[in-house]
């Protein structure tokens, strides 16, 4: 199955401090094996830096081909959990749809199911209160017995790209050390 990969100069570099063997040439698809669902919960910590880079290199081609504004797609999607899983359905969506060995209407079934997202992303973005120069938390509905919420205050957004990286790299340690805990919790049991 091919992929089209956006143009390289729509693409950022990508950072020196990630393990570069993992990454490979900006102009080259970063997932190399068929399209499958990304369960994010699930993910390796390698798995997840992969999947968030690709993820944004295609976020990147959408909003801009299709001229879509922050009220769709807003520039910290990745900070949003209903975001990240709809854009990566949708991406998912995308590559089967546009895979040379579909029928020739599956574009044309994506385009009227991104139309449907496109609204289902524009209530999310509402609700979030995530604009195109600062960002919150979503906001959670306390149930009876919880404990309350965390007050939610504004981020100013003041470099998106570095912010990805930063979020990214926060992101693969805490599932690193997650797996390290889970592999010494193993060893333990088993001695």
């Amino acid at each position: 199955m091919t992929e089209h990969t956006p143009d390289p100069e729509d693409l950022d570099e990508e950072p020196d401090d990630l393990d570069e063997d993992n990454l490979v040439a900006e102009n080259d698809p970063l997932v190399a094996e068929p399209p499958h669902p990304i369960n994010w919960n699930l993910l390796t910590a390698d798995d997840a830096e992969v999947e968030w880079f690709e993820l944004n290199r295609w976020v990147r081609w959408l909003r801009t081909t299709y001229g879509l504004p922050a009220s769709v797609i807003p520039p910290f999607w990745h900070h949003h959990p209903e975001l990240v899983w709809e854009l990566s359905a949708l991406h998912l969506h995308w590559l089967c749809a546009y895979d040379p060995d579909m029928s020739g209407s599956a574009p044309l079934g994506w385009h009227r199911d991104f139309a449907d997202a496109r609204n289902r992303l524009r209530e999310w973005v509402a609700a979030s209160g995530t604009r195109l120069d600062r960002d919150r938390p979503t906001r959670q509905t306390t149930w009876p017995g919880e404990k309350p919420a965390p007050p939610v205050e504004d981020v100013i957004i003041a470099d998106r790209e570095s912010e990805f990286v930063d979020f990214v790299i926060a992101d693969v340690e805490q599932r690193r050390h997650a797996e390290d805990e889970f592999f010494a919790a193993i060893a333990r049991d088993e001695q």
